[in-house]
């Protein structure tokens, strides 16, 4: 494990953003079906109050969603995605301004364009990766906003059945990611975010091996993001509910960020923020250390 956070910039509308700590995305769920049940917020006034309270508590992003993409879980039309959307992004830019990025949760080309063209999203998250739609990538090429990759299989209907990797899941995830980021960076899409995916098409012990692994995926060289927030990996082993998951969230979210991961996307901002901070000044400790050792 190093104690080296890998720097990175992102160009969000023309601005350059640097990732020299890692960021804490805050999950703002529009849908009346999220697997926890108190991420979700339909109403304006109840978005806009959840995303006053992510940046008080110091989320550097907010990550908007209308479609749950949970194992199951019923799928929307593209109309009702975008219109939960409308409403959603409106309700955050008036409470909380222009400044707070914001990133969109949808794996449908049409939704991502017109979240980036109508309503100024500044991120495409894709939980498919391109899978679910080929017109992902070329109009996220033609957008040129970064683009969270996240590593799946199937659908959220099918991904539990397809958990074979006939191998280390570890490598079989590094390589399929990194095909996809060479795809990705031959269309000129530069501003890539790696995730790899916990919970999606992976069992639990498939998880874990990620996890202890994590450090691995610093070979794709793009920024990584992990999505490890209350999810059954953790309610599982602990014999919790999601409700009850957030200090196994805390203790995971640890481990990803003293692996360096640079994005953590969580439904509780302010526990993450501590657990950030506190690894970061572990990390600065050690530096010294090994610093005064050298002298």
């Amino acid at each position: 494990m190093t104690n080296e956070f890998k720097k990175y910039s992102l160009n969000i509308k023309g601005r350059l953003v640097k990732i020299d700590r890692a960021w804490v995305m805050g999950i703002i769920n529009a849908t009346p079906d999220s697997f926890f049940y108190g991420s979700r917020v339909m109403d304006s006034d109840a978005i806009a109050s959840r995303a006053v309270m992510m940046v008080r508590d110091g989320a550097d992003v907010l990550d908007l969603g209308a479609c749950s993409t949970r194992p199951g879980a019923a799928v929307v039309t593209a109309e009702e995605e975008m219109r939960r959307l409308e409403v959603a992004v409106k309700a955050v830019r008036e409470a909380v301004g222009d400044d707070v990025i914001i990133s969109v949760d949808t794996y449908r080309a049409g939704v991502a364009r017109r979240c980036v063209e109508e309503l100024g999203v500044d991120i495409i998250n894709d939980i498919s990766g391109g899978d679910l739609d080929p017109e992902m990538h070329s109009v996220v090429a033609q957008l040129q906003v970064p683009y969270i990759v996240m590593h799946t299989r199937g659908t959220p209907a099918t991904m539990q059945q397809l958990t074979d990797y006939g191998g280390d899941v570890v490598t079989v995830v590094l390589e399929e990611l990194a095909r996809k980021i060479d795809l990705l960076r031959q269309l000129g899409i530069n501003n890539v975010i790696a995730d790899p995916g916990f919970g999606f098409a992976k069992t639990v012990e498939q998880n874990y091996r990620l996890l202890e692994c994590l450090d691995t995926f610093h070979e794709l060289e793009a920024p990584l993001l992990v999505g490890l927030s209350r999810k059954s990996m953790i309610q599982k082993v602990l014999n919790c509910s999601p409700e009850d998951a957030l200090n196994g969230t805390t203790v995971v979210n640890t481990i990803a960020m003293m692996k360096g991961a640079h994005i953590v996307r969580v439904h509780d901002v302010k526990a993450a923020v501590e657990a950030r901070d506190l690894v970061v000044r572990c990390k600065k400790s050690g530096q010294l250390l090994r610093q005064n050792y050298e002298l």
